[in-house]
């Protein structure tokens, strides 16, 4: 199992086992991370799932496509490694991942 680590806004962790092949999203979801909400399931139209990469993670996971830069747009506290969790697929490359649920 790949571990992905969410910090809240008070820095509280939440370590969470995710399958490869699952979204990053998928994975929050089945381990009730507060603060992804998801509305939309994963489509990529609704930017409830949005998260900040910690900043030397960005060059694995990479920067958003355009439908995901749009979608961007919507959701609160963009910055630089702003990404929605739907759009960031589980893999062995991301083992160890951090993410910065947004406040």
């Amino acid at each position: 199992m790949i571990q992905i680590r969410f910090v809240a806004p008070d820095g509280a962790t939440q370590v969470v086992a995710a399958e490869p092949g699952l979204s990053v999203m998928e994975a929050a979801r089945r381990a009730d991370v507060a603060g992804i909400i998801a509305e939309c399931g994963g489509a990529c139209s609704c930017a409830t799932c949005h998260v900040h990469v910690a900043a030397d993670w960005m060059a694995r996971v990479g920067g958003p496509d355009p439908l995901e830069e749009d979608m961007l747009d919507f959701a609160e506290n963009v910055g630089e490694t702003s990404r929605l969790s739907c759009q960031i697929p589980v893999t062995e490359a991301l083992d160890g991942l951090v993410l910065y649920l947004p406040g």
